[in-house]
């Protein structure tokens, strides 16, 4: 890849939801769980100014969403646990799904606006 090219929007968004930049893949595309870093340690691409704003959430929603409807309508038919515990299960589950997903779809739309070289007003 010559100097100013950019990778393509699949390689971006591969690169984005390992956590690692979409333009080298080398730095780091979060300073902490959901903050971006203002600029890449290794290729100097600029992350601060890209805003997804409300998008991951609601594809968190969206997934998470689709993953627990089938599975709280299996264990509301299928299980013997009592309501307590089930409701403990099911709240834990979403809970860690939606932690697992949130950083995963912020770095798609970071990638995906970055991509197409849309930027933030």
């Amino acid at each position: 890849m010559k100097q100013g090219d950019r990778p393509g929007i699949g390689l971006s968004i591969r690169r984005a939801l390992r956590g690692r930049c979409p333009n080298c893949g080398q730095g780091r595309l979060f300073a902490t769980y959901l903050r971006q870093v203002e600029v890449c340690a290794v290729c100097g691409e600029a992350w601060g100014e890209i805003r997804a704003d409300d998008a991951p959430p609601w594809l968190t929603i969206l997934i998470v969403g689709h993953v627990m409807a089938p599975l709280v309508l299996a264990m509301v038919r299928h299980s013997d646990l009592p309501d307590w515990a089930m409701s403990l299960l099911l709240a834990g589950t979403a809970l860690v799904l939606c932690l697992l997903t949130l950083p995963r779809a912020k770095a798609l739309f970071i990638a995906a606006i970055w991509s197409s070289r849309a930027r933030s007003s």
